[in-house]
């Protein structure tokens, strides 16, 4: 968030993140959800020198704006997690591994953008390296990549695969979700982001994963947007959608892939867990009648096996 947010601007959602989390895992013990969370290499790392230490010298990305590159905004973070919360969350990495049925994905180390201008494939590899790295020294061998702002495209996988990864989040096969940078994505396609929340802009999004590129590819189906003060009185639409979309995806054998940030419930959090305890509710009468089950990306591969 760092080319477009400041701490101060965004304090209430990321000061609250860290209480979202452990929520959000006691909600998914006691239901008995299945999660991947792929989270940034970074906040892996325990201080300051061993988060520099991790990617060879010469290998950062060189993006065009240099706003977007995260090893800049980590020279001015503190020094580990008690002094500087905000660019670090090993405890609860750790909080994440322990709980049952959480898979621990990557997000790359820095928060990677594959498409933006500047940057290279190489660049990307050894980032990605670095993520699999620091994982690694948790006991966890990543399986998964969600690739940041949905940004990839067929050398990108091929360098994921040369890393070990075998997963990937695709995009939902709609051009309102097509892979682009950023800066080339027009305010027309964000509206209609926006509208596909609440109305069938893009059709049913159940999906069924398929083998792309030596990769499982388990594309996104809906992006669980944070309750707003100002569409409240939309979120019964909204809602309804996702819940219509379920419905149809377990009477058709689909996966409904629903993502979100951690800090996306960092503001207005008692109503957005009340949106998600809807939805998991949903979800339990589902599994009831038609065998719907929870998994996450690691265990949807292992049955595509």
């Amino acid at each position: 968030m760092s080319d477009h947010r400041t701490i101060e601007s965004y304090y209430e959602n990321l000061s609250n993140t860290p209480a979202v989390v452990r929520r959000l895992l006691t909600v998914f013990r006691q239901r008995q959800i299945h999660v991947t969370w792929a989270t940034v290499g970074m906040l892996f790392c325990r201080n300051k020198q061993e988060l520099f230490s991790f990617v060879p010298a010469g290998k950062k990305p060189t993006y065009h704006n240099p706003v977007l590159s995260n090893y800049t905004i980590a020279e001015n973070a503190g020094q580990n997690e008690k002094d500087d919360p905000f660019h670090y969350a090993s405890s609860l990495v750790k909080k994440i591994i322990s709980t049952p049925g959480q898979e621990m994905a990557t997000h790359t180390f820095s928060h990677y953008y594959c498409l933006e201008p500047g940057q290279t494939p190489d660049q990307f590899y050894y980032d990605l390296l670095a993520a699999v790295e620091v994982e690694k020294r948790e006991g966890i061998l990543p399986a998964s990549i969600v690739f940041p702002r949905n940004q990839y495209n067929e050398e990108y996988l091929e360098k994921c695969k040369a890393a070990g990864i075998k997963i990937y989040r695709g995009n939902f096969p709609s051009w309102i979700y097509k892979s682009e940078a950023k800066s080339t994505e027009t305010l027309w396609k964000r509206f209609f982001r926006l509208a596909d929340t609440y109305l069938p802009v893009a059709g049913q999004r159940g999906v069924k994963p398929q083998s792309e590129h030596g990769m499982l590819n388990i594309q996104a189906s809906c992006f669980l947007r944070p309750y707003s003060n100002r569409l409240s009185f939309l979120e019964p639409l909204r809602l309804n959608r996702i819940k219509r979309e379920m419905t149809h995806a377990a009477k058709n054998g689909l996966v409904y892939h629903l993502w979100w940030h951690p800090h996306n419930f960092g503001k207005n959090m008692d109503n957005n867990f009340h949106n998600l305890e809807i939805i998991l509710d949903h979800y339990a009468t589902l599994a009831g009648k038609f065998e719907m089950q929870t998994l996450n990306m690691k265990e949807i591969y292992e049955s595509h096996k």
